[in-house]
């Protein structure tokens, strides 16, 4: 029977509703019985008679554990898709009660040599919100004091965030704009729902709010020899981190060859239409794709732009210019960014050549 300390509620979803239990394919089971002995949770019992392990009670296995299959000589045992657990995990209730969980324990839990260094502390100031959507903010923060610039981070980078009052843990958000004298940073913020930094962005934010901030942070930016030409897509506000890297190369080198894909829900998503305007006017080696599986009337493409209903990857993958000869950078949700590297895996970029910055589900 089914262990009730086993099969409590996973992150507040019940047990039940998680389709996560091993499979034997009992052709290929040898009867060793190393998963029967090895795991601590009872899932398993070992018919004697026929020298086969027999899952008995699935909702005993702890939800993203693959040790049996892992140990097992014959390769006997499978498991659903790890896509599973990252798909909840991608949820922002489940995200929330680890990061409750974490909080609640944190005498017990926390590694005090992991505490961030002080020079990447700092203070920023709220200085201009624009929404673009019921969706997405746009955001400009600038340092509160000189020791708070973070004028000299690498285009591409992020920093992490709390909510003012610091009563819950800090979140990433990608730099969108190149370095300015001013230290002045732009976020591209879309909405999750029930999210907790994002709901606070978007109800409660003001200007002139002071965020603790740490960065920046991370090393996704542009590596590429300078005569090399670069692919850059984006899905939704994974346009951030491309928009700051196509910035900085424009600038640097502004007859660099660039091919921009960008993909959205709906045409309502886009922003910053007149800077993709002046980037394809002003600059013949500059290409640009907008894609968007919803057309809302009203509507019109910048000038030199391309726009195409559907979605960025499908794009990429009908596209009649050559790829395979640049770097390419990709930005945006987890599952979009696995597909658009299947695309340009056999569009030939080999997979060495592609840079990613996946987030969420």
């Amino acid at each position: 029977m089914p262990d009730p300390k086993l099969t409590k509620p996973w992150y507040g979803i019940p047990r039940e509703e998680i389709d996560w239990h091993p499979t034997i394919n009992e052709d290929v089971c040898i009867g060793c019985g190393t998963c029967v002995s090895g795991c601590g949770r009872s899932v398993y019992r070992f018919d004697f008679g026929r020298k086969k392990a027999v899952v008995a009670d699935p909702l005993n296995c702890l939800v993203g554990c693959t040790t049996c299959a892992n140990v097992c000589p014959s390769n006997a045992i499978s498991f659903p898709s790890l896509q599973t657990v990252a798909d909840l995990l991608a949820k922002p209730a489940v995200h929330h009660a680890i990061e409750d969980d974490l909080l609640g324990r944190k005498e017990q839990l926390a590694w005090q040599e992991a505490l961030p260094r002080s020079e990447h502390l700092l203070q920023l100031v709220v200085e201009k919100i624009t929404r673009v959507n019921e969706r997405t903010l746009l955001v400009t923060l600038k340092p509160r004091s000189e020791s708070d610039c973070t004028c000299q981070f690498i285009p591409g980078q992020y920093l992490e965030l709390w909510v003012p009052g610091g009563r819950w843990m800090s979140r990433a958000y990608s730099i969108g704009n190149a370095p300015d004298e001013d230290g002045s940073v732009e976020l591209h913020l879309r909405r999750v729902e029930g999210g907790r930094f994002t709901t606070w962005a978007f109800e409660h934010m003001r200007v002139g709010d002071v965020l603790d901030g740490r960065g920046p942070l991370g090393n996704f930016c542009v590596r590429s020899p300078i005569d090399t030409p670069l692919l850059f897509v984006a899905r939704g506000v994974g346009f951030a981190p491309i928009k700051a890297m196509i910035e900085q190369q424009l600038k640097l080198v502004p007859d660099r060859d660039i091919a921009l894909f960008w993909g959205v829900t709906d045409t309502s998503d886009f922003y910053h239409l007149n800077d993709l305007q002046t980037w394809a006017t002003s600059n013949a080696n500059f290409y640009c794709v907008l894609t968007a599986r919803a057309d809302l009337v009203g509507f019109k493409a910048p000038i030199g732009v391309i726009f195409q209903l559907g979605t960025v990857y499908n794009a990429l993958a009908t596209s009649l210019i050559d790829l395979s000869m640049r770097d390419a950078y990709v930005a945006g949700p987890r599952k979009t960014v696995q597909a658009v590297v299947d695309v340009l895996v056999r569009k030939g970029i080999p997979r060495d050549r592609i840079l990613v910055d996946a987030y969420g589900g």
